[in-house]
């Protein structure tokens, strides 16, 4: 059933039925069509400023949960990790657009957001218009150039990925404290992410299936996502991408992050850094508005 967002004014939120999962999704406006795909902890509501100025803008906005995340469905995980492999993922989504009336569109991800869509655009070129990725390199670079200091930076890569059920028990004991140090960690922006989308992801979060869902995403980006990848490592995107990631944050620190984007792609890559930390579309919307806007624009005259 359809009803108003509480984070996103004049959305409306509605379930939709994909292959075996529900996956939740709000939408608002009218033009050409672009997806937004959150990260990790996050869920749609994380595009609370963005996606209201993009309508504006002139675009459709659909703001989803990814599967696990938000109130999208949860499920088990299946042999080797399947069910969160960016790939189901990836064709949750797509499936998703068209169930809309959507066969190509743009794509904007952040962070785990980024990586569904990076499969997407492999495994679904001719839906893909444009590409955008928020604040991160491609997982099989983060993890083939792992060292000392990125490990320290991004611990929860390796934690999460522990055998059923030492994360989830970790975790569960005090979601809150996790969350919370989690964020933190994300954030360069004081008062970012705001106490209400702090109870907000808290909601979902603290969810023991939510957990369970994260943990087996995580674990499939270090598995069959990467089996995925060598499967594929002559394949390019196609699309046009732009990469943004925080001036503040730890990928543009660790990696020349155009330089790891042009090693998938054959079509043209642009994108530069802003003044935030990983969560750029919270700390900094509108810079972020201001370089997405003419590259979602782009091949509509």
């Amino acid at each position: 059933m359809a009803a108003p967002v509480e984070f996103l004014p004049g959305f409306i939120g509605r379930d939709i039925e994909t292959d075996g999962v529900t996956i939740h999704a709000a939408t608002a406006g009218d033009g050409p069509p672009v997806l937004l795909l959150h990260g990790h902890p996050q869920t749609h509501a994380t595009w609370h400023a963005t996606a209201p100025a993009l309508v504006r803008a002139g675009f459709t906005v659909v703001a989803s949960d990814l599967r696990g995340y938000g109130d999208s469905s949860k499920p088990e995980g299946g042999p080797d990790h399947i069910d969160y492999s960016k790939r189901a993922m990836a064709a949750d989504q797509v499936a998703v657009m068209r169930t809309l009336g959507f066969e190509r569109f743009a794509v904007v991800g952040h962070d785990r957001g980024g990586r569904v869509a990076h499969r997407m655009a492999l495994d679904h070129p001719g839906a893909v218009r444009r590409l955008a990725v928020l604040d991160i390199a491609p997982t099989a670079t983060m993890y083939a150039r792992t060292d000392k200091a990125f490990a320290t930076r991004y611990f929860w890569w390796f934690f999460l990925i522990q055998p059923y059920d030492l994360p989830e028990r970790m975790i569960g004991a005090d979601p809150a404290f996790f969350l919370d140090k989690h964020l933190d960690g994300q954030s360069r922006t004081p008062g970012v992410p705001s106490p209400a989308l702090r109870r907000e992801y808290l909601r979902c979060y603290a969810d023991p299936a939510a957990i369970h869902a994260i943990c087996e995403d995580y674990r499939a980006a270090a598995g069959i996502d990467l089996d995925h990848d060598r499967a594929d490592e002559d394949k390019r995107i196609m699309a046009p991408l732009l990469a943004l990631w925080g001036a503040r944050g730890t990928v543009g620190a660790l990696y020349d992050v155009l330089a790891t984007w042009r090693e998938k792609a054959e079509g043209p890559v642009d994108g530069k850094a802003l003044d935030c930390g990983h969560l750029v579309q919270e700390e900094a919307p509108e810079a972020l508005l201001a370089a997405l806007s003419p590259f979602l624009s782009g091949d509509l005259a």
